[in-house]
């Protein structure tokens, strides 16, 4: 059984801790969960395709990420999401945090920390976790939009600016 600690709206972890994927949180209560975008040198970005089982938006386009576990750090486990879902190390590559957003919704608050790694890999080197995808592709900003525009690219709207080149976003919840 899995475990996600249980934060406040300020983002602080309470001491409480809640079993994963039990989403019948208490308002006020939130989970904390991490996205990693991967850039090559070339801009390109790894993106993910969901397992066609899945239960919410088979099929669809994403990041690499997933639930920050009980007594985890937001690093940790964004590196380890990375590592389950595409075989890459991301724990030394140049990047890192760049945002964090918020939802609402009746039992399911969460936080999302937002990473952007650069990363110099060949397509070998990915390895997929067949079990959460069917598979992967390298996108430029202009593709990744277009799949966005299409409505099958998950989280699109609040992760947008991660996919632009500049500094780092200093936005924080």
């Amino acid at each position: 059984m899995e475990y996600w600690d249980i934060y406040d709206s300020n983002k602080q972890r309470t001491g409480r801790t809640m079993e994963r994927n039990d989403f019948t949180m208490a308002p006020g209560d939130y989970h904390l969960t991490v996205l990693g975008v991967i850039r090559r040198p070339d801009g390109k970005f790894l993106i993910t395709q969901r397992a066609l089982d899945k239960h919410w938006a088979p099929g669809w386009w994403e990041v690499s990420g997933g639930g920050v576990m009980a007594g985890e750090g937001s690093f940790d486990a964004v590196v380890r999401e990375v590592r389950e879902e595409t075989g890459l190390d991301v724990s030394q590559a140049p990047g890192g945090y760049r945002f964090t957003y918020r939802r609402e919704s009746p039992g399911d608050n969460y936080f999302v920390d937002v990473y952007r790694f650069e990363l110099d890999f060949d397509e070998e080197n990915v390895t997929p976790q067949l079990a959460e995808m069917q598979g992967f592709a390298l996108a430029d900003r202009a593709g990744i939009e277009a799949l966005a525009r299409q409505g099958i690219f998950l989280h699109y709207d609040s992760i947008k600016a991660v996919f632009e080149d500049g500094e780092e976003d200093s936005r924080k919840i």
